[in-house]
């Protein structure tokens, strides 16, 4: 039971770092420490997190192009 409720609270933590990160990719000191405070961990933990979505964000970015652009794919 409470590894379900752990779950559902990481869930809701991801959902919220998620949202945040689609307004802006760089938040600032301040914008760290208000977003540590509604998630409820450390901005040492926010900065990190958002540093691994940024990699993560790049490296998908360039999959994308790199599927688009050099490697059309064909319908036969």
């Amino acid at each position: 039971l409470s590894l379900s409720l752990n779950n559902a609270s990481f869930l809701e933590q991801l959902e919220e770092l998620e949202k945040m990160f689609q307004e802006d990719h760089y938040p600032d000191n301040e914008k760290r420490r208000e977003i540590a405070a509604v998630v409820g961990v450390t901005p040492q933990r926010i900065m990190v997190w958002f540093q691994n979505r940024r990699a993560k964000w790049r490296k998908s970015e360039k999959l994308s192009v790199k599927g688009n652009k050099k490697y059309p794919t064909s319908s036969a």
